[in-house]
């Protein structure tokens, strides 16, 4: 393959030696909340800190490889049946007290993980509420500059909420329009208005494709609520935006009789 060979005269010890590293931050919904799946480090720096698993990329892997490979050798989790798209890129010189680390972030969604094992260099798995991580001031302090990618993961999260289906791969097919619902809500932190978000998903050609119905009554009495796959559609156009506030919930309910 043409432009594998250095050009004559070429000398790489002429740059500092730097690494790449692969972390990523991967979030499902348990309990209602959203959650991000953390390891604690067995080794130093940081040993016994918590931090988004990860690790170095190999020489004949690309930064995607490796992702797929330390999650399942830190986490036992298998990357390849769910989705996984880089975040973004880190590279601040003081990141990493071993040398000079450049990290390629990822973000992973999936619905319903269950727990996790600690292998490789982790002393153990855990999922936290990532409300509890960034908001709660006796939180543990995370790793690296690990606090830093889950705030990025979460607003990149909450964005793509906005003008994407996203929001169908973090619940188990199939589903009903509530628990579709339930995970804006758990993403966003604000339930959105109910007649609001069920006309724009049923409305957006290919966001969910009925199901059938579910076995019981609803538990007002009604009819059977409609359960639902994912469709074929990956954009909102035009977007759901996120509320400002609950009080904007409340009211647009009022005015629709949903209160």
């Amino acid at each position: 393959m043409a432009g594998k060979q250095a050009p004559e005269g070429y000398d790489p010890g002429a740059h500092p030696p730097f690494a790449v590293t692969a972390d990523i931050v991967i979030m499902t919904i348990r309990d209602g909340a959203l959650r991000v799946l953390l390891v604690e480090r067995r080794k130093d720096p940081y040993a016994g800190s918590w931090a988004l698993p990860g690790g170095f990329v190999e020489i004949d892997e690309d930064a995607h490889a490796a992702a797929v490979r330390e999650l399942a050798e830190e986490t036992g989790v298998d990357a390849e049946d769910f989705h996984l798209e880089q975040l973004a890129t880190y590279s601040a010189p003081d990141r990493d007290p071993r040398m000079r680390v450049v990290s390629v972030a990822h973000l992973a969604f999936a619905p319903e993980l269950g727990d996790a094992v600690a292998g490789s260099d982790a002393a153990a798995t855990r999922w936290w509420s990532v409300d509890d991580l960034l908001a709660d001031p006796d939180a543990p302090a995370l790793a690296f500059d690990h606090e830093e990618i889950l705030r990025d993961a979460l607003e990149r999260v909450r964005a793509k909420l906005e003008y994407t289906t996203l929001a169908s791969r973090f619940v188990t097919e199939p589903f009903t329009i509530a628990e579709l619902r339930a995970v804006y809500g758990a993403v966003w932190g604000l339930l959105p208005a109910r007649a609001n978000f069920t006309r724009k998903v049923l409305a957006t050609d290919g966001f969910v494709v009925p199901a059938g119905t579910t076995g019981e009554a609803s538990r007002s009495g009604g009819p059977r609520p409609t359960l639902y796959r994912r469709g074929p559609a990956t954009d909102l156009q035009p977007a759901l935006l996120r509320p400002r506030s609950k009080a904007e919930v409340d009211a647009e309910d009022a005015v629709r009789g949903e209160g």
